[in-house]
């Protein structure tokens, strides 16, 4: 007899989730929560109560999370300039850690004994949820339904739905994309098909947020965003909340064929997955926020930022956001954002996103002495002298010493 009598689910409310409801109360006999998150992944969240009540499912949870998820993960991240790799926002592991948080929190207000996910034992994605789980519970029990069934595979789920009367309408039998698709509000992301293949191009009508670069408008697109420490705050002079902010980039990137992406990653697991990611605003945000720290950041300051991140990042794609190097980290980060303020204007054509203008009330580019006309003595360029000596007198005392790098 199985000591788990009641189980909070991540429930997307299709064919996967819908079987493991029935999978979880077939298996360990107990009483199943679900929670469903929107997080802007474009598609309506609510009939995944109608499809849980037809399980049976008495407590459900369904939530607008989407303010939340922009504000609390993704714009931290961004202050940041996170990209791991050299080229992946994120999109899908700065997600995990809220819908984790989440599942506790209603696992702790409901009396569950355990939490449960559809991710698969190969991806990343059991390790962020249950890394994050275990971060803020401890004790927590955590099923995971694809490392304990048989069902290896979309013939042995419909199966499973016919053979248990789970209405196949609902649970996926109708025209399926051939991908593997995670969706919010910072990005797509698309595996399976044939991306399975790394030499294989990405079919044209994969793509759901943006056209293609050739098919973009003719016409450049201006825009001019706001920054207050780090964030972006209004846009064309426009206040927003985060989630409005994201939502207007992947709106007016997608229209300018920007955000596309088309790479082979290491997973945390161990193995290399190619995968394709749509990620118009992130895209748009990241060149963004480097420029406004081009002028209101302190050299050092900016440099140490460049150093930390790929380490910031690794543990955020590692699934460690509720860790404490990561809560380090993000102060070390967010003290340095405290004078990134001003204003960004970029120009959108075809793909590209070019910085045209930056301002900040903060800035530290003095142009009395950027100046390459008459500087009125605000520098000396006399000085300029006894700093490359004083910088070159290691090499000179090696060199005066015999060592001769050109033979070595």
């Amino acid at each position: 007899m199985s000591d788990i009598k009641k189980v909070v689910l991540a429930y997307s409310g299709g064919l996967d989730t819908s079987v493991i409801v029935r999978w979880l109360q077939d298996t360990y006999n107990c009483e199943v929560v679900t929670f469903t998150a929107d997080l802007g992944q474009g598609e309506e969240v609510e009939p995944a109560r109608a499809k849980a009540e037809a399980l049976g499912v008495k407590e459900i949870y369904i939530e607008d999370l989407r303010e939340e998820f922009v504000r609390d993960f993704v714009f931290p991240m961004f202050r940041a300039n996170t990209v791991y790799e050299g080229e992946y926002l994120l999109g899908t592991s700065i997600a995990r850690p809220l819908i984790a948080k989440r599942l506790i929190e209603i696992a702790n207000s409901t009396g569950a004994d355990a939490i449960s996910h559809g991710a698969t034992g190969k991806g990343n994605d059991q390790v962020r949820f249950e890394l994050g789980a275990y971060a803020l519970k401890p004790g927590v029990k955590v099923i995971a339904p694809w490392r304990e069934w048989d069902l290896t595979s979309r013939e042995t789920l419909m199966k499973y739905c016919e053979d248990r009367n789970i209405p196949v309408d609902f649970a996926g039998k109708k025209k399926k994309s051939p991908y593997s698709m995670d969706a919010n509000l910072l990005h797509i992301s698309y595996e399976g098909g044939v991306l399975e293949d790394p030499w294989a191009e990405a079919e044209d009508d994969m793509w759901r947020w943006s056209v293609s670069p050739e098919q973009a408008p003719n016409e450049a697109t201006y825009l001019e965003l706001t920054y207050a420490k780090g964030d972006i705050v209004a846009i064309n002079g426009e206040a927003m909340s985060p989630a409005t902010v994201l939502e207007t980039l992947n709106r007016i990137g997608g229209a300018n064929g920007i955000g596309r992406l088309d790479i082979v990653e290491n997973r945390f697991v161990g193995m290399k997955s190619r995968g394709c990611y749509e990620t118009p605003g992130g895209t748009i945000m990241l060149r963004a926020h480097r420029a406004i720290e081009s002028i209101t950041l302190d050299r050092e300051a900016a440099h140490l930022k460049d150093e930390l991140m790929p380490r910031y990042a690794e543990t955020i794609y590692n699934g460690f956001w509720w860790s404490e190097e990561r809560k380090m980290m993000q102060q070390l980060i967010d003290y340095s954002q405290r004078h990134v303020n001003g204003d960004v204007r970029l120009k959108l054509y075809k793909g590209n996103v070019e910085v045209v203008g930056r301002r900040s009330a903060g800035s530290l580019f003095d142009e009395s002495i950027a100046t390459f006309e008459d500087d009125a003595g605000s520098y000396d360029q006399k000085d300029a002298e006894g700093f490359i000596k004083l910088n070159a007198l290691r090499m000179r005392i090696a060199a005066s010493k015999g060592r001769n790098l050109l033979e070595d």
